[in-house]
């Protein structure tokens, strides 16, 4: 039917500091600025079109986002959905690698107190997923986190608990995914 491509953002502070970022808003640093340009090189040099980049609302990924727009002409739109899971009381804590914080996430109904649980950010990505697929006549790159990396590879493969919780997708890959 179509394709879908998925790219995350750079890297931000948060990411070289090993916090939990979320829905916290960190910016790129001068190095992810430098991903983010040279991803938009590459999506240029493969040849890879769509007609829309769809960006997370988040710093990180919008400015990721305006670089790979820079690069390949396509324009970018803000979709809130794509905004990462808000991890409540995990926010800006250290390291993402947290044992407490990684049995928390085990449990997908948990808002972490004032965040998100895993099935409310499920429903907005499948929405936003479904509606990508139902428009035929155009092809989307989704800019994102590596949350909602994970939730779009759940759409379009089965996968248990623990290879959900192990998919991790470096700052600035590109990830094609085909409809069918």
């Amino acid at each position: 039917m179509g394709k879908l491509y998925f790219v995350r953002h750079g890297e931000s502070e948060w990411n070289v500091l090993d916090k939990i970022c979320g829905a916290t808003d960190i910016p790129l640093t001068s190095k992810g600025h430098e991903q983010a340009i040279e991803t938009g090189k590459k999506i240029v040099e493969l040849g890879l079109t769509a007609d829309y980049i769809l960006s997370s609302p988040l710093l990180r990924a919008r400015e990721t986002a305006e670089h790979i727009s820079t690069m390949t002409g396509i324009p970018v739109r803000v979709d809130e959905r794509l905004k990462e899971q808000n991890f409540g009381k995990w926010e800006g804590t250290s390291p993402r690698k947290n044992p407490l914080f990684l049995k928390d996430k085990m449990n997908f109904i948990s808002s972490y107190g004032s965040g998100e649980s895993m099935l409310r950010l499920a429903q907005r990505i499948y929405n936003l997923l479904d509606e990508c697929r139902s428009d035929s006549e155009h092809t989307y790159m989704l800019v994102a986190h590596n949350g909602i990396a994970r939730f779009i590879k759940s759409y379009f493969c089965d996968m248990s608990n623990e290879e959900f919780a192990a998919f991790a997708v470096p700052n600035c890959s590109v990830l094609t995914f085909e409809f069918k």
